[in-house]
């Protein structure tokens, strides 16, 4: 439910009134009562099946109300062991027998159901076209005028207010299109962006009355204590806090908007209708409008099935919350049902509020780092991932941690599309614009018959711009708009999940820009991607890895230094992942052409070794002695120009600091060093290290051959 903050440090003060459930003006608090007896009970919550937790006892403070008879009764909560698991999965099960009858999305039966209501639907159409038909007479009217490119911004504000003004279903279909850089400008990308949720609150009797009718039982023997109005609203429904009576537990309610699924229905039935028409008759639009329509509606219903958003909370759990920093509340099945949904209580402040969050000694751009990352492990590990992050569902708790809400709209990302992207990463910090272009058929945004080389000199001129700094230090908005522009010109179809993370990436840089101006994401990601590509034993990112590592034959030192230096500023980096992957790479059967390009940079790294621990032993005798062996040589003792003995320095140096990174990983272990000595007995291995070996003679020989005849450098000709 988009736009949801249901936790954001509100007073709770309402207890369950004697004579019901309606809210009155001056509520009892439910603090304060007196402690009657000493009774200490122990009760099992639901919590998010099949989540690993050590068991870990709660106490709810004495002055916490249990239920209506005893105010102060003590509970402990054991979370985590086999039984929990236990009671979780056959409550889920009650769960789900209670949704069996959620709706679910069918264009058949919308047909049925809304085309024997002529007037219904006659009615709701003039609504709509009053709105949009003002809207598309506007632009008309830019375009007559031609100013449309200097009104875009005003008019994507007005059809930002349509939206609102046109209900939930519109509402949707503006966050839908905010993502859409293939569809929308990005002055409307950037107003549909910003639509908010904020419908009018329903009547409590209404949602209390759901509540009842959905679980099965009064509202009295569910909850002690309840707020007398909503905490907050959005488009599909509305939330409430109040605190469980069988346990004490604080949880947050969320009751489905009364009528939802007759708007919505009849919404996507005429807008489905305008998709057919659109299919015909207009040649402009390509793509299958209707398929887009269904695919939106599909996900729209799903959110209002509020059982499946407690199961995507509870996978998005065991995926991600394994970190220390990340917080997803648990679900308590046994009061959930399709409409309605309770889920742990969760303290927090926005992440748009930095004030309130600095007021409690927390740092904003710590907790976007945290959201960063975790962003990145959706995308690139597992591919499921929250696909409604706005600054209303993530929370900064007291204790430092993020919190992630409203699971209802979720995306994946297909695994050969995870892969892809970080390859598309790699050629572009190459700058290899041909390799990021074919990329895109990989990434599903072309298809095959689709000719891609129009498009590289629109990569290249973008590029070429905005890569004149370092790729980390690109503000990744002006790069999401750029790569938006070209996605606009040519016949890109941009899949959900990519489009999805994008605007979840711009959005978590938004907040950290208020905290810190010169904030860029792509330098908080790229530690990230550096530990992937060297410790990932995926076969494609090897390949990946090599590309970015071998140009023309030769080793780039400079961009392993870089990706171990970010790499190690990962938690999760590995020395010992880094380093046996490449082995096994290097020596497998289809290491060959890799093991050539070893060889010879293994002569190399020994080469420089050898004569800059020669030029160094020379720049530490006395100067008496050094004037004997130059015996008048410009260049030194060596027959080498100083340029060259310069980089033999420089290459041995560098060396000597990639050693350096990896001996200072928190990881690192002289241990790891066992398996690759092993790797290194078998026959290939033993094999190259005599290719290096034989390479390393031949070049020392030819150096002494060269010392021995002093055969002068090079010099270039003089001009004069």
């Amino acid at each position: 439910m988009g736009g949801v903050a249901v936790a954001v440090l509100q007073p709770f003060t309402l207890c369950r009134p004697r004579g019901g459930w309606t809210p009155t003006t001056r509520p009892k608090s439910c603090a304060g009562k007196s402690r009657r007896n000493g009774i200490r009970v122990r009760v099992k919550p639901a919590r998010a099946a099949l989540v690993e937790a050590r068991p870990t006892a709660i106490r709810v403070r004495d002055d916490d109300v249990v239920d209506g008879g005893d105010r102060s009764v003590k509970v402990q909560i054991y979370r985590g062991g086999a039984v929990d698991r236990a009671d979780d999965i056959q409550a889920e099960a009650r769960a789900l027998a209670r949704a069996a009858n959620a709706s679910v999305y069918s264009p058949e039966l919308l047909v049925v159901k809304y085309g024997s209501s002529p007037v219904k639907v006659i009615r709701r159409t003039l609504k709509i076209l009053t709105g949009l038909g003002t809207f598309g007479l506007n632009l008309l009217i830019d375009q007559r005028k031609g100013v449309i490119d200097q009104n875009k911004r005003r008019r994507a504000v007005e059809l930002r207010q349509i939206f609102t003004r046109l209900g939930p279903t519109f509402v949707k279909l503006g966050q839908g299109l905010s993502t859409r850089p293939d569809v929308c400008p990005s002055e409307y990308l950037e107003e549909l962006s910003e639509l908010q949720d904020a419908l009018p609150t329903f009547p409590n009797a209404e949602a209390f009355a759901c509540i009842e009718k959905e679980l099965g039982v009064p509202l009295d023997s569910i909850y002690s204590c309840i707020s007398p109005s909503p905490i907050a609203a959005a488009s599909l429904g509305q939330v409430y806090k109040a605190k469980l009576k069988s346990s004490g537990q604080v949880v947050a309610v969320k009751v489905q908007r009364p009528g939802i699924e007759e708007a919505i229905g009849l919404d996507f039935y005429l807008i489905r209708n305008l998709g057919f028409f659109i299919n015909k008759y207009v040649d402009v639009v390509t793509t299958d409008v209707v398929a887009l329509i269904d695919e939106f509606a599909r996900r729209v219903y799903q959110e209002l099935n509020y059982v499946q958003e407690g199961q995507n909370a509870r996978r998005f759990k065991k995926l991600y919350a394994d970190k220390k920093d990340v917080l997803v509340p648990d679900i308590f099945w046994d009061y959930t049902s399709s409409k309605v949904l309770t889920m742990e209580w969760v303290n927090g402040v926005k992440l748009n509020e930095q004030a309130a969050i600095e007021g409690q000694g927390l740092k904003v751009l710590d907790l976007v780092n945290t959201g960063i990352q975790c962003s990145l492990r959706q995308l690139l590990e597992y591919g499921y991932f929250h696909a409604d992050p706005h600054p209303g569902n993530l929370l900064a708790t007291p204790e430092g941690k993020l919190a992630f809400l409203d699971f209802g709209m979720m995306s994946e990302t297909p695994e050969e599309a995870r892969y892809a992207i970080i390859s598309h990463v790699v050629h572009m910090v190459n700058r290899d614009y041909e390799a990021m272009a074919n990329d895109y058929y990989a990434l599903d945004f072309l298809s095959p018959d689709v000719d891609v080389s129009p498009i590289v000199p629109a990569l290249r001129d973008f590029f070429d711009d905005a890569l004149n700094s370092t790729v980390s230090e690109l503000n990744f908005k002006t790069l999401v708009d750029g790569l938006g522009a070209v996605l606009y010109q040519y016949p890109f179809n941009v899949p959900a999940y990519y489009a999805l993370i994008l605007r979840s990436l711009t959005v978590l840089e938004g907040l950290a820009l208020y905290a810190d101006p010169n904030f860029k994401v792509l330098a908080a990601s790229y530690p990230y991607f550096a530990k992937r590509l060297l410790t990932d034993p995926n076969p494609y990112l090897r390949d990946a890895l090599i590309e970015l590592l071998f140009q023309d034959g030769k080793f780039r030192w400079n961009r392993l230094e870089s990706l171990l230096d970010q790499g190690s500023k990962d938690r999760d980096f590995s020395a010992k992942d880094a380093l046996q992957p490449v082995l096994k790479l290097l020596l497998g059967p289809d290491g060959e052409e890799l093991r050539t390009l070893v060889v010879k940079e293994a002569v190399r790294v020994t080469e420089a070794f050898i004569w800059g621990t020669a030029i160094d032993t020379y720049n530490f005798i006395p100067d008496f002695m050094k004037g004997l062996i130059v015996n008048g040589n410009a260049t030194g003792p060596l027959a080498m120009s100083i340029a060259e003995q310069e980089s033999m320095i420089a290459l041995r140096d560098q060396v000597i600091r990639i050693w350096g990174l990896l001996r200072t990983s928190e990881s690192f272990d002289p241990a790891i060093l066992q398996p690759i000595l092993q790797v290194l007995q078998q026959p290939e291995a033993r094999n190259l290290g005599g290719q290096v070996i034989g390479g390393i003679t031949q070049r020392l020989a030819a150096r002494l051959l060269q010392q021995v005849l002093r055969v002068p450098p090079t010099v270039p000709a003089s001009n004069l």
